[in-house]
């Protein structure tokens, strides 16, 4: 066991039924408190809901460090009052994983358009209101290409849309090039990535009018070109910090292609996520690609330096178009930070490193607790 001393709490959701409550009391999670305690942590299961938010801060001030496995939209709530509850206690010298700040930055769809141009992006663009959306997606549609709309804050494929024109029988699309612009009353097909939902369609009008409520607040949508590979499945890639820890590997069918009303059993099964070693040699290539270029010129558009990227994130990627040698390229579809779960058995020892060395790092840049148990920041 290494000589480290220091208390880490696994902040979880308690949404009052016994599935959430267990959440971290499978093997998996049993298997990061045994690497964790093995590097001289104690370490802290937390449930947290907002109906109890100040009695998890005040536990929270006693330990040096808390990773956060709660989602950002769950059960119809926010997080809003855990984010500021979070900051506050960042700024008394816990460390926390991940930042509010840093999902703001990196977990949300957002980041599509912002890194579009770091070797991981395809043509993407930013909708920050209804009214640019009604007058520019038209315009993309025209092209005949499938889009993919995403909302800016969302998981399980929730707010997610493929959306084209119709083909017509002989397989063409149903506008040629001296074609009038689609318009409020042209007839396209969407589809929900939400698991069961089915092909439509519906006016281009009565699509934007569903899509009105992701612009409530601060709301916006992203725009990526749908990728036609999408059948040969995702590759999660897990990260600490900056280095790969693992991968998982997934048959999806979420968007995969239909005909309008076909039922769902149509697609094939999305397939289990099968988890391999940060050095499974399939991968090495994305691997490489995404430790020496793509997150370090993420990092520094975000302004991100690494010892503030999350203990644990991932990357989706889909394959692009093949290049001219054969070889695959990638293409970012979404970036987990706020709760990354399950994930690779081997992502355990690199998470328990990172845990225990900002944790020494703390120990060292506070004064640590005072007699009741609360920080003493110098």
């Amino acid at each position: 066991m290494d000589d480290i001393n220091g208390r880490v709490a696994i902040l979880y959701p308690e949404n009052r039924t016994a599935a959430q409550s267990a959440k971290v009391e499978t093997p998996l999670f049993l298997s990061l408190f045994r690497a964790l305690t093995d590097k001289g942590l104690q370490v802290e299961p937390t449930a947290y809901h907002d109906d109890f938010c100040e009695d998890v801060r005040r536990k929270l001030l006693k330990v040096d460090a808390v990773l956060v496995w709660v989602n950002p939209i769950e059960g119809g709530h926010d997080r809003s009052l855990l984010d500021a509850m979070l900051r506050e206690i960042v700024a008394t010298g816990v460390f926390v994983s991940t930042h509010p700040d840093i999902i703001l930055k990196m977990g949300t769809k957002e980041v599509l358009y912002r890194t579009r141009d770091v070797g991981w992006g395809c043509d993407t663009h930013l909708y920050l209101s209804m009214a640019q959306m009604r007058q520019e997606l038209a315009l993309r549609l025209a092209s005949g290409q499938a889009r993919v709309l995403k909302q800016y804050r969302g998981n399980g494929g929730m707010g997610v849309w493929k959306v084209q024109l119709p083909i017509d029988r002989l397989g063409n699309d149903n506008q040629s090039n001296d074609s009038p612009l689609p318009n409020a009353e042209t007839l396209i097909r969407v589809r929900h990535a939400m698991r069961g939902s089915v092909e439509e369609e519906m006016t281009l009008a009565a699509f934007l009018n569903r899509c009105q409520e992701y612009f409530a607040g601060d709301g916006r949508m992203i725009d990526q070109e749908y990728q036609e590979r999408l059948a040969e499945g995702m590759i999660r890639c897990y990260l600490v910090h900056d280095k790969v820890a693992g991968f998982g590997h997934q048959a999806v069918n979420a968007l995969f292609p239909a005909p309008p009303g076909a039922p769902p059993s149509e697609a094939p099964p999305p397939g289990p996520r099968l988890y391999h070693p940060p050095t499974m040699p399939e991968f090495q290539a994305l691997k490489h690609k995404l430790e020496r270029e793509w997150v370090p010129a993420m990092q520094e558009l975000l302004q991100i330096d690494t010892r503030s990227l999350p203990i644990l994130w991932d990357c989706d990627f889909l394959l692009g178009p093949k290049e001219q040698t054969g070889a695959d390229t990638y293409v970012l579809c979404e970036i987990n930070v706020s709760s990354v779960s399950p994930f690779p058995e081997s992502a355990i020892p690199y998470i328990a490193q990172a845990t225990a060395a900002q944790v020494h790092k703390h120990t060292y840049t506070s004064g640590g607790l005072d007699d009741a148990g609360t920080r003493d920041v110098r």
